[in-house]
């Protein structure tokens, strides 16, 4: 299945890894209404090709992503217009709900997505980061809560998913003050899995990254990713039942004959998309 175009997006599959770049450099990759539309389809086309068994997000240009376009917020107003104030409050919500939608959609992906980093990560586009399954960082990241310099609460995600990632602290100093985190600080908080000297550098990094993802059992890949996002939210004794009952359906796969096939071979396992 051919990768679909887009007009904010270039995304491209070359073997079993899928790219997604943000494609709209002139502008910080800030993500307009066409963008946030598009990243749903994008993950959504991503989780249905089966060839597709990990995805990389990054930016094209100078940064990864300078969170909402700002064009956008100030015709908010325009796009909840109606002649009552409840309808209009109501429409508000929805578009709310909308969006995060749309960025949830990397985490219903059921394919891991690894996010490389480099410029400015803020507002929206640390809402976008928070989503992934990992985050990689070039020397010259640098992120930030930054819907409070706008005096707006951020509510696409980052309130909801940082808290799995950073202190309660930490996540409180950087949502009231938003002030910047570099690419150094953002590992040892663990906002970030690594820093990379350059962009070159840590493209390449990622990229073997999820070629060795990809060489792993598709089936086990994504029973992982679906324990782990069930997990999160939730007591431990929950996230046992889900994963037993993950297992009792899908352990007796094809994927693990494979591996024991292959392990007595002494050969490299083949798996089936």
């Amino acid at each position: 299945m051919p990768a679909p175009a887009f007009t904010t997006l270039a995304v491209s599959l070359d073997g079993p890894i899928a790219e997604v770049r943000l494609a709209r450099p002139e502008q910080a990759n800030a993500i307009n209404a066409a963008m946030w539309q598009e990243i749903r389809q994008a993950f959504a086309w991503i989780d249905a090709t089966p060839q597709a068994r990990v995805a990389i997000l990054s930016g094209a240009g100078a940064h990864f992503c300078a969170g909402i376009d700002l064009a956008m917020l100030a015709g908010l107003e325009q796009r909840i217009a109606d002649a009552d104030e409840a309808r209009r409050r109501e429409n508000l919500h929805r578009l709310i709900g909308d969006l995060q939608d749309c960025l949830s959609s990397i985490e219903r992906c059921r394919k891991p997505v690894l996010a490389a980093i480099h410029g400015a990560c803020v507002g929206g586009g640390l809402d976008l980061a928070a989503c992934c399954d990992m985050r990689y960082v070039a020397a010259d990241a640098f992120f930030s809560i930054r819907e409070i310099d706008l005096a707006m609460v951020a509510d696409v995600g980052s309130l909801q998913r940082l808290p799995h990632l950073l202190s309660q602290g930490m996540l409180r100093e950087l949502a009231y003050t938003g002030r910047r985190v570099g690419a150094e600080e953002a590992v040892r908080l663990g906002l970030a899995n690594c820093v990379f000297d350059d962009f070159s550098a840590l493209t390449a990094a990622v990229r073997q990254i999820a070629q060795t993802i990809a060489g792993k059992s598709p089936l086990a890949i994504r029973g992982i990713k679906e324990a782990l996002n069930y997990s999160r939210d939730r007591p431990v004794a929950d996230g046992l039942r889900q994963v037993a009952a993950w297992n009792a359906a899908q352990l007796l796969s094809a994927d693990l004959k494979e591996t024991l096939a292959a392990r007595q071979a002494g050969r490299p396992p083949v798996f089936a998309d």
